[in-house]
C-alpha cells in the first residue's frame, strides 16, 4: 500500500484506511504475477477473488456485477455498460460488497457513509444483509427521492447535514477520526475501490480493452478504479494497451475538468456546486488524485457537459436505446457526442460509456418536466399523431 500524498509504503493491512503518516489517499498496488484463468468461476464481482486482496471470514454478497455490455443501435462501436442494474441500481455495489465483507472481516458493527444517495443506498443494503447498523451524513433537501427511499427501508440511521456533499463528508472524516470502531465506506478507502475495479475486468471479457472509457466523475473513485482494474490487466500481459479514461463533470461540479482542461497547478474546488445530475454533484471530490492519475497516465482526458446537454442525454438513452438512466449517466452520452463532434474521438473508435445508475433512482426532473397525460376528449387526435 503506497500514499499518494508523501510517498510511505505499507505492507498491505486490511485495517488501514488512510496513510498513518499524512492521511492521505492510499494505493493498493498489486503485483501479480499471473492469474489462472481457468480459476474464474461464477459471475459478478466475486468471480475475480483472486485479483481481490485481503482476507474475508465472510463475503458480504448480493449478486452485483456481471452488468450487461449493451452494443448501441445507432453507434456500432460504442457500447453501453449498464451499472444500474447492480442489486440496488448503481455501481456502487460493486465496491460496498469488498467494503461491508472487510468490515464484517474485521468485526467492525457500525459503517459511516456520505453520500449523494446512491452510496448510502449501497451501504445500507449490504449492512442489512451483513447485520452491521449504518449512519448517513446527507446533505438537506439534495437527496434523490428514490435513494433516500432506499436508505429509509434497509434501516439505515440518516443525519441530514446542511450544505452540500462536500460538508457530509467532512462529517464521516471527523467521525472517522474521533472513533476508530466506526468503519467508512466512502471511496477514499482504497477496499471499496478493489471491488469497483471488476468493470474492467467485465469489458474485457465482453470486447477487450477499448480505445476509450467515459466515466460520470463526481467524488472521481470509479475512473480510477477501471483505470486500476485495466492497468491489472496490462501489468498481467493479458492486454496490450490501455484504454484512454476520459473524465466526464457537469458545468456547475467540475473541478477536475477545469484542472485538467485550464493546465491548472492546483485543483480549485466548487464551494457551492450544482447540477440536475445529482450523483456528480460534488465540488471538492476526495479522490481527484486517483483520478488525475488515471487520467494522465492513459493519456486520457476531461470535459464537462451542460445540464441540458445531460438531458437531452438521458431522454436519447431512453427513447433511442431503450436504456433507462439516472442524469448523472446520461452525462456520459452527452459527452461522447461533444467528443464526436471536435473530432476527439472517431465512429470507429471503439468507446465503452459507464452508466452508473438506473433511471428509478432520481426520477424527479424528468417527472416534473415532462407532460403525461391527455385529456380523454383527445385521445383519437393523439392516436392519429402517432400514426404519422
Amino acid at each position: 500500500m503506497r500514499c499518494l500524498s508523501c510517498g510511505a509504503s505499507f505492507n498491505i493491512d486490511q485495517k488501514l484506511i488512510v496513510c498513518p503518516i499524512c492521511g492521505g489517499l492510499l494505493e493498493i498496488i498489486n503485483e501479480f504475477q499471473d492469474i489462472n484463468k481457468n480459476s474464474l468461476k461464477g459471475r459478478g464481482v466475486w468471480r475475480y477473488k483472486e485479483l481481490i486482496p485481503g482476507n474475508y471470514k465472510k463475503i458480504v454478497s448480493l449478486n452485483e456485477g456481471n452488468t450487461p455490455l449493451i452494443n448501441s443501435k445507432n453507434y456500432e462501436n460504442l457500447y453501453l455498460k449498464f451499472e444500474g442494474l447492480n442489486p440496488t441500481g448503481s455501481f456502487k455495489d460493486r465496491g460496498m460488497t469488498v467494503a461491508i465483507s472487510s468490515a464484517y472481516s474485521l468485526g467492525y458493527k457500525i459503517v459511516v457513509a456520505a453520500s449523494t444517495g446512491n452510496t448510502a443506498a449501497s451501504a445500507s443494503a449490504y449492512s442489512a444483509r451483513a447485520g452491521i447498523k449504518t449512519l448517513l451524513f446527507l446533505p438537506k433537501g439534495k437527496v434523490a427521492k428514490g435513494k433516500m427511499f432506499q436508505s429509509i427501508l434497509h434501516g439505515a440511521v440518516i443525519v441530514e447535514v446542511d450544505g452540500s456533499f462536500d460538508n457530509a463528508m467532512s462529517r464521516v472524516r471527523k467521525v472517522f477520526n474521533e472513533d476508530k470502531d466506526i468503519y467508512p465506506v466512502n471511496s477514499f478507502n482504497p477496499w471499496r475501490l478493489e471491488g469497483q475495479k471488476t468493470i474492467a475486468y467485465e469489458i474485457y471479457e465482453d470486447i477487450g480493452s477499448p480505445d476509450f472509457v467515459i466515466v460520470p466523475t463526481g467524488n472521481a473513485g470509479n475512473i480510477y478504479a477501471i483505470w486500476k482494474g485495466f492497468k491489472e490487466l496490462e501489468n498481467l500481459g493479458i492486454i496490450d494497451k490501455m484504454p484512454k479514461m476520459i473524465a466526464v463533470q457537469a458545468e456547475g461540479a467540475s473541478p477536475i475538468a477545469d484542472f485538467i482542461n485550464k493546465n491548472q497547478n492546483e485543483m480549485k474546488f466548487v464551494e457551492n456546486p450544482e447540477t440536475v445530475a445529482t450523483a456528480i454533484r460534488i465540488g471538492k471530490p476526495v479522490n481527484y488524485m486517483r483520478a488525475i492519475k488515471a487520467i494522465k497516465d492513459s493519456k486520457g482526458t476531461a470535459l464537462k457537459v451542460s445540464d441540458d446537454e445531460i438531458l437531452y442525454a438521458q431522454i436519447y438513452l431512453a427513447r433511442e436505446e431503450g436504456i433507462g438512466v439516472e442524469p448523472a449517466s446520461a452525462s456520459t452520452m452527452a459527452a461522447y457526442k461533444k467528443l464526436l463532434d471536435n473530432g476527439y474521438i472517431d465512429k470507429k473508435d471503439r468507446v465503452v460509456l459507464i452508466l452508473t445508475g438506473h433511471a428509478l433512482k432520481d426520477p424527479n426532473i424528468m417527472v416534473n418536466t415532462e407532460i403525461h397525460s391527455v385529456s380523454q376528449d383527445n385521445i383519437e387526435i393523439l392516436i392519429n399523431k402517432l400514426k404519422i
